[in-house]
């Protein structure tokens, strides 16, 4: 590794670099804690962790001495030096970790068994580390949390405890990255849900989640917007049932291959599936008419309801749940019709999210192993991808073999407002569903053929969409999407009334308004409301009803005054335009 590549821009140091973390951290709880048993410790994503079998549970304070004793290490600058074991010897090595004891029985025979050591600790390793554990920074370093986990991700194995950690090269490289978690705790669509009353997740139904009064008004209002947008874009929209009998899902392949994730039930001794996804009864819906070349491309929508069934421990807000609608699409072309296709898609993806000001990267998964159909429509149907997005102007990164078993894909990463990403947007080809369910059209030949078909989604589904948007704005919502986009607030009861002329000129205009009607000080409701995150406050008292007009308060604090007729106007306009900003 060249010199100029020992920074986190480097993907590969910086994983080094955490997985050399991971050994100190175990390093840390040997020292301390020697009867603790040592599982798997890798760099992941955001940081390492460390799996642990421990007679006590690793409290806040024990964490702290924990990472002291890190900070220690790192001092101590020990020299971390990789070597080989025959099989025999590493298990005699091993003898008194039983989990590394597992590891290496699970090694196939010609495997080479390698360890690290630094000063005192060993571990089972095949690497790569830094050089010395005097390259990680100790003032940088955090261990962030503690949770149970199961070994090798059994839940029938023994529970474990697993210690996350994070760090950087630069203090002050932690302290920003801590400052940007706490905001993301801020900023929990959990948190923000339940305190802006749009969703509740109750005991009763686990992963099923509640929508509340404020809520539907989000998930409708952005559902409108969806509606609109595909309209625009030359899509009609279906409905299909919820539930198919089990005919249809071995036809499919899902009963073959998805069955765990189905929930399932028997109507007169047929066994029927709840539908996981959209797709099979859109294939049906397409044959359920004869279709000419002139029909095509066919761009078919649908805001479904699918269930799977997710294990409890993977339940997640909005982000992972049981049930969800899925903004599906499936359009139907010829071969000559798949790369304007794609091009339509990626522009209607760029304007939806264009529009909630969340910038994507575009990822092409290629063919993996277990594929279905000839290569030669893989590598046409690629290579159709990549020439659609180079030709938008723009760019992509390859994610070799990750494609569906049907088909290549196209997968849109999302980044937010605090720069974590979210994969929502996905165009998937499709060259097996109408092979298996025998869809054709007449062509201009007069004979029969088989269409290609996409699949896509631009939100992903409608619930983690609210999620990612939540937590995006802060709850802080633009004018268009807020349940409520206007709170009237009298000074005094001679202004009541007046309140409420100026609530029902608002939402005769089509806005969402409301009066507080209650005897509380201004400052009070002026305060409750901007918790709300309403857009916009209208402070009304004598001199505002004397001259029709009403003084505007933004929730970020600007006020201003104007007539009636003009908030309504500029409201209008911001509303339309679905812009981010407040134009008062």
């Amino acid at each position: 590794m060249a010199d100029n590549q020992y920074t986190f821009e480097n993907e590969q140091y910086r994983k080094t670099y955490w997985h050399t973390c991971s050994h100190i951290l175990a390093q840390a709880v040997k020292r301390l804690y020697p009867e603790v048993k040592l599982a798997i410790g890798p760099s992941i994503d955001n940081g390492f962790y460390y799996d642990l079998d421990s007679p006590f549970a690793f409290t806040p304070e024990i964490m702290e001495k924990i990472e002291a004793e890190m900070r220690k290490i790192c001092k101590e600058k020990l020299k971390l030096e990789r070597y080989e074991l025959p099989r025999a010897e590493a298990l005699e090595f091993m003898k008194d970790e039983p989990y590394k004891v597992e590891l290496i029985n699970d090694l196939p025979e010609d495997a080479v068994i390698s360890f690290y050591k630094q000063g005192e600790f060993t571990d089972l390793c095949a690497g790569p580390h830094l050089d010395s554990t005097g390259r990680v920074k100790g003032n940088a370093i955090k261990l962030t949390a503690c949770n149970a986990a199961y070994w090798r991700g059994d839940s029938n194995r023994e529970t474990l405890q697993r210690i996350y950690g994070i760090a950087f090269p630069k203090k002050d490289e932690l302290d920003e990255y801590l400052a940007k978690i706490e905001e993301a705790k801020r900023r929990d669509h959990r948190k923000l849900g339940k305190e802006l009353g749009l969703f509740t997740l109750m005991e009763e139904g686990p992963g099923f989640p509640f929508f509340l009064p404020k809520g539907m008004v989000l998930r409708n209002t952005l559902i409108d917007y969806w509606r609109e947008v595909h309209k625009r874009y030359g899509y009609v929209e279906i409905s299909t049932p919820m539930m198919l009998n089990r005919g249809l899902w071995e036809r499919s392949g899902h009963w073959d291959h998805y069955k765990e994730n189905m929930y399932t039930t028997v109507i007169d001794d047929v066994d029927f599936a709840i539908k996981p996804m959209n797709c099979p009864g859109g294939m049906l819906v397409y044959k359920s008419e004869p279709h000419s070349y002139r029909d095509l491309p066919l761009r078919v929508g649908e805001l479904g309801l699918v269930h799977r069934h997710e294990l409890s421990g993977a339940l997640h807000g909005l982000f992972r749940v049981r049930c969800f609608t899925q903004d599906d699409a499936h359009i139907f072309m010829t071969w000559d019709q798949m790369k304007d296709e794609i091009k339509n898609v990626v522009k209607l993806f760029d304007e939806v999210y264009s529009v909630f000001g969340l910038e994507y990267e575009i990822e092409v998964s290629t063919m993996p192993e277990d594929h279905m159909g000839d290569e030669k429509d893989w590598d046409f149907a690629t290579e159709t991808l990549k020439a659609a997005v180079s030709e938008m102007g723009k760019s992509y990164v390859i994610n070799e073999g990750d494609g569906a078993f049907y088909g290549p894909k196209l997968d849109f990463h999302l980044a937010d407002s605090l720069g974590r990403t979210w994969q929502c947007g996905t165009i998937q080809l499709d060259m097996q569903l109408p092979e298996r369910f025998e869809l054709e059209y007449t062509g201009a030949d007069g004979e029969k053929h088989r269409p290609v078909m996409i699949h896509r989604v631009v939100l992903g589904s409608i619930e983690r969409f609210i999620g990612v948007i939540t937590e995006h704005f802060a709850g802080a919502f633009p004018t268009w999407l807020a349940p409520v986009q206007v709170k009237a607030l009298p000074v005094t009861d001679r202004t009541a009334a007046y309140a409420d002329e100026v609530e029902k000129a608002l939402t005769a205009a089509g806005f969402r308004a409301e009066v507080d009607h209650r005897s509380e000080k201004l400052g009070y409701k002026i305060r409750e409301a901007q918790s709300q995150k309403v857009p916009y406050m209208l402070v009304l008292g004598d001199k505002e009803q004397e001259n029709g007009t009403v003084s505007v308060r933004d929730r970020k604090g600007k006020t201003t005054t104007m007539p009636l007729d003009e908030f309504i106007s500029t409201l209008r306009e911001e509303v339309s335009t679905k812009s981010r900003e407040e134009l008062i």
